[in-house]
């Protein structure tokens, strides 16, 4: 069974329940962790009583710096919102860990952006060296990777589109929540993968609902594509795509087609006029919850409830 962990100022913890035991270790860095696996297997046998999850104040449990990867359009209910047909190719792209906060921190917006999306997305975790030219097969995965986390690729629309920037638009600092807990997996866990369902509310209302089954390019494989190109180390984290119901929708085909033949600045003065009109964005004061987990409780990553809030400052006006 996954043993789940969770990291604050003081160290490391398994949690049992609604209690959590010390885990008797060096480890500083999620990596050196994976490391000390004994020590973390030992915690969660022990008699010690331990302390209120309650009492605990939960960061990431994913350290940085990391490398931090993503893919593009995972999932069929997210492509068929984002107005995709047909074959759609594997696409990565990189986060700059930075971005990586906890499971209770506030989303910051920068004062520049307008349209702020959601997008829950499942987080693999590396337990092993992966070099390029790696093949994983279904059977390899748990050699290579050592658990998941729930995460929250928060996105800036207006950057991300207009600019076709996706490093800026989901870089910004806040915008990788994670957490609150580091699910370490055992060989028989991996084979429940596709039951885990993805869930996501804003101030309550159901925005995203899907599992595993609904993702396109699976993580053996997606390892696999992504290490033709890039080395991945013990720690780095792997995000694994969004499903549908993000508040971004790609317009009607006929209007689309219209678009295609403006300038670039009035096509996005115009489709963001259209945006404006959408009440999904977050805005200050909206509350994200996420959970991923399977049916039976057999992979519970926890939950996260993040406010979002106003950065004060704008980084684009900055001397």
């Amino acid at each position: 069974m996954s043993i789940n962990v969770l990291r604050t100022a003081d160290g490391w913890w398994v949690v049992r329940g609604e209690r959590a035991v010390a885990v008797d270790t060096k480890a500083v860095t999620t990596a050196e962790l994976i490391a000390d696996r004994d020590a973390v297997r030992e915690a969660a046998r022990s008699a010690d009583t331990g302390t209120p999850v309650a009492d605990l104040a939960a960061l990431s449990p994913v350290t940085t710096p990391c490398r931090v990867v993503a893919q593009m359009v995972n999932y069929r209910s997210h492509a068929r919102d984002s107005g995709f047909t047909g074959d759609i190719p594997p696409t990565f792209f990189r986060k700059a860990s930075g971005s990586v906060s906890g499971p209770c921190e506030a989303v910051v917006r920068p004062s520049h952006v307008k349209f702020l999306d959601y997008e829950i997305e499942l987080g693999l975790v590396l337990g092993a060296p992966l070099p390029v030219g790696t093949m994983v097969e279904e059977g390899d995965l748990p050699s290579y990777a050592a658990g998941l986390v729930l995460t929250n690729d928060i996105s800036a629309r207006d950057v991300q589109l207009t600019k076709t920037q996706f490093y800026e638009s989901k870089s910004y600092p806040t915008f990788t929540p994670t957490g609150p807990y580091l699910a370490l997996l055992e060989p028989d866990d991996f084979t429940h993968l596709l039951d885990l369902r993805l869930k996501l509310s804003v101030n309550g209302e159901l925005r995203q609902d899907r599992t595993l089954a609904d993702m396109i390019v699976r993580p053996a494989r997606a390892l696999t594509l992504l290490a033709r190109f890039q080395t991945l180390d013990p720690g780095d984290l792997l995000l694994t795509g969004t499903p549908g119901g993000t508040a971004l929708k790609a317009p009607p085909k006929p209007v689309e087609k219209i678009g295609a033949l403006l300038p670039p600045a009035v096509k996005w003065k115009a489709f963001f006029k259209s945006q404006a009109k959408n009440p999904h964005y977050l805005h200050t004061g909206d509350v994200i919850t996420a959970t991923i987990a399977t049916a039976d409780g057999r992979i519970d990553l926890g939950e996260q409830r993040t406010p979002v809030t106003d950065a004060g400052w704008d980084p684009e006006n900055r001397t």
